[in-house]
């Protein structure tokens, strides 16, 4: 099977609406996902959510692995419950065939090696800033969005995805610097965004206030943005 046929294989698995709501409810948590907690959540039952998620493994979107729910060891904890998370692949499809990425690799090479980080932090602030208002309340759903897949951990605002995977792999910091500049320019006060990188998230998070003790050096993504 060819690379292309591979995505066109994901893609048509999200054709059938249930299994689109269970993979963008798997996809957004932070945690791996049960099944009667993804049944819940999009309302079906646990024996057709079971049945969509599995299809969502074979199509390499989720990733499955068992583990026992309740935290608990030993005799009585009861079997281990089958679990899924998002799959750490990428899946892209244009009609006729692009290559954007190639494109985009050879302007993230060419910036990084005339040393314009600070320039191109500051178009992306701008660019940030000239995108519609966004409301303190609406930026949850901004970020939705934009592709972010943000979730709370208490006060903080998190973010699951990072939409510029593939570069930010390649250039840490040039793409994390840029990424913060971005949502500097789009977040609303009083939020602020810092660098606080985690393994498998965007490096960027967003917090209350800014007096947070959050890095706020770019470079800092390149010893930790492992995805």
């Amino acid at each position: 099977m060819t690379n292309d046929d591979s995505a066109f294989a994901a893609v048509g698995a999200l054709s059938d609406p249930v299994r689109r709501r269970l993979y963008r409810y798997v996809a957004a948590q932070p945690d791996d996902v049960g099944r009667d907690a993804a049944a819940e959540a999009v309302g079906v039952s646990r024996s057709l959510a079971a049945f969509h998620l599995d299809k969502l493994v074979e199509a390499g979107l989720l990733v499955a692995s068992s583990r026992r729910l309740s935290g608990r060891t030993g005799p009585g904890a009861g079997r281990p419950a089958k679990v899924y998370r998002r799959g750490d692949g990428e899946h892209a499809v244009s009609l006729p065939p692009r290559s954007y990425d190639s494109v985009g690799h050879l302007l993230a090479s060419t910036v990084e090696n005339a040393g314009l980080d600070r320039e191109l932090q500051e178009a992306a602030r701008a660019a940030g800033a000239a995108q519609p208002d966004v409301a303190a309340d609406d930026l949850v759903d901004a970020l939705s969005e934009r592709g972010y897949q943000p979730y709370w951990d208490e006060e903080t605002l998190r973010l699951r995805n990072c939409p510029f995977h593939a570069l930010a792999e390649e250039f840490p910091a040039l793409i994390c610097g840029m990424n913060l500049a971005l949502l500097e320019g789009i977040a609303p006060a009083p939020w602020s965004p810092v660098m606080d990188a985690r393994p498998g998230e965007c490096c960027v998070a967003l917090c209350r206030s800014s007096g947070q003790d959050a890095a706020r050096d770019p470079g800092q993504a390149s010893k930790t943005n492992e995805r």
